[in-house]
């Protein structure tokens, strides 16, 4: 009979254990999106939230994400549980990926693991008011660049909620790749933060060097109640009321004099000022003075005091006055009354209480509550579970080969970009060059048809060694037509078009006998002086 029972308890005990074996390699809740999020993840359906919430792509990749979609908007979209998670007595493993596809400067990225709420609650009713157990992600503006790890706690003696921030949390990565974010909560109050599988922060929820403002009170506070006395002297030196001021001590002194033993310097240019006219401006040809204002020459150094020790009126310099000694004050001593800096008392905290481990609300949905000025964020694989090797598992499985494929095209990009920017550093060179060139003066009747030449190449770099060919055939064929005579360069007006209120400039041809037709230059910069500016 007994074996009897035996035999058929086995068949149970071994599907027991199987189910058990299953049960452990599965997650609590897993969001791959995959499919679709409509009618599964409810939007909210307040009017502050305009963002648009969209099914869509990982840049790259066939794999699909929660996006957000547009910049500058407030996005609210939430998840109920089938059933509520409890964080009692056993591991919680929280994560999920997060790829900002067009960086982040000012927004967050995160999410709340939201408590179960009152009767009658709708999830279209989400929005920032939503009670909370946990939040936790990226988050980032101006000084704040964290990973959020927060924690809502009840107070069982004031039944009332507090934050309390993980005091070190880490960064947010700073490029546009997808990153994992992991929070592992141990039963032995040890919570872990991850980022991409790798530990960068660890913590203990009883700790008050880990969390602010600590997850159990001080067991004293300050008395409210409590004031300073009146003749409370808390300074701990004062002015000796004995002291004088020594009868040769001149407050007036200053603090800096006229060195009377500087001479000029041989060479000072008394009459020149330090800036002239420029003598080669001249007035544009375009210039209205009515419209313009009166014309003015733009300033230059004067070559004069390049070559001297200085222009002007020469003053002699001034130095530290060794009569100077400044305000008189009495030496200090120490205070005969002082009683040290005032404190209140301290009395017992009303809201004290002690606990050996945290006291969780269940997760009973996931909400994305958010405010972005970025659009490009995409959310994908959330997940909850009771197992560390699940977590790691589909990690390695949905993130990682992501990642690596994305790590590979950045390493490629900034490859290019570093040969991109070498050869733009080339070409700088080369303009810079080419416009001195344009300054020698056998080229003058040339040189408005070289900078046209010049600055066409440089909104276009891929011309640049066109752009060099074309102004070495001008060189040549100047010095050509120097050495073996020719046909001298003929210098014609453009006349302006009917719709011009005012002349171009004149501008040469490009060498003799050219038959090319000259480029109305009517938009080329033109020379102001500096009330132009």
């Amino acid at each position: 009979m007994m074996g009897g029972r035996a035999v058929l308890l086995l068949p149970l005990l071994v599907i027991t254990a199987l189910f058990a074996q299953i049960r452990a390699s599965d997650p609590l809740f897993h969001e791959s999106f995959n499919e679709s999020f409509d009618g599964s993840w409810i939007v909210s359906g307040k009017e502050e939230y305009k963002g648009v919430w969209k099914h869509a792509k990982s840049d790259g990749h066939e794999d699909y994400g929660l996006l957000v979609s547009e910049p500058a908007r407030k996005y609210a979209i939430i998840k109920e549980l089938d059933y509520p998670v409890t964080m009692k007595d056993e591991t919680v493993v929280l994560q999920f990926e997060v790829r900002l596809q067009n960086g982040l400067e000012c927004g967050g990225a995160y999410i709340k693991y939201i408590r179960p709420q009152a009767t009658g609650w709708n999830a279209k009713d989400f929005d920032n008011d939503t009670p909370y157990t946990i939040m936790f992600g990226p988050d980032k503006c101006g000084s704040t660049n964290k990973v959020h790890f927060i924690l809502k706690h009840k107070n069982p003696k004031t039944g009332k909620y507090v934050e309390h921030h993980l005091k070190s949390p880490p960064s947010v990565p700073y490029d546009k790749l997808s990153h994992v974010y992991t929070a592992i909560l141990k039963p032995d109050n040890e919570v872990r933060i991850l980022v991409d599988g790798v530990e960068k922060s660890k913590a203990n929820f009883l700790s008050a060097a880990d969390f602010e403002p600590a997850l159990i009170p001080s067991k004293t506070i300050p008395d409210p109640d409590d004031k300073k006395p009146e003749d409370w002297d808390e300074r701990a030196k004062i002015p000796d009321p004995v002291a004088v001021k020594p009868d040769d001590w001149d407050e007036d002194a200053p603090m800096e004099i006229v060195d009377e033993e500087a001479t000029k310097p041989e060479g000072w240019l008394d009459d020149e000022p330090e800036e002239i006219d420029d003598p080669e401006a001249a007035k544009p040809e375009d210039w209205d003075d009515e419209e313009d204002g009166e014309w003015e020459a733009p300033k230059m150094d004067n070559p004069k005091c390049e070559v001297a020790p200085g222009c002007g009126e020469w003053k002699k310099p001034m130095k530290d006055n060794p009569a100077y000694k400044g305000k008189w004050h009495a030496p200090l001593i120490d205070n005969p009354n002082y009683k040290g800096i005032w404190k209140p008392q301290e009395i017992s905290n009303p809201e004290y209480f002690e606990l050996d481990k945290p006291d969780f609300d269940p997760i009973a949905a996931i909400g994305i509550e958010i405010w972005t000025m970025q659009d490009g964020i995409l959310f994908d694989n959330i997940l909850i579970a009771d197992n560390e090797k699940v977590a790691t598992s589909i990690l390695e499985k949905t993130w990682k080969p992501k990642f690596d494929v994305e790590k590979e095209k950045q390493k490629a990009e900034e490859a290019a970009a570093g040969a991109s920017e070498g050869l733009s550093e080339f070409q700088k060179k080369i303009f810079d060059i080419l416009y001195k060139v344009a300054d020698i003066p056998f080229l003058e009747p040339y040189k408005t048809k070289i900078i046209d030449v010049i600055e066409k190449g440089e909104t276009q770099p891929n011309i640049t060694i066109s752009i060099l060919a074309s102004v070495i055939v001008v060189i040549v064929t100047v010095l050509f037509r120097a050495l073996f005579g020719g046909k001298k360069p003929v210098v014609r007006s453009v006349k302006p078009a009917a719709e011009t209120k005012k002349p171009s400039a004149v501008v040469p041809d490009a060498a003799a006998g050219s038959s090319g037709d000259m480029e109305d230059d009517k938009d080329a910069p033109r020379r102001r002086s500096r009330r132009d500016a």
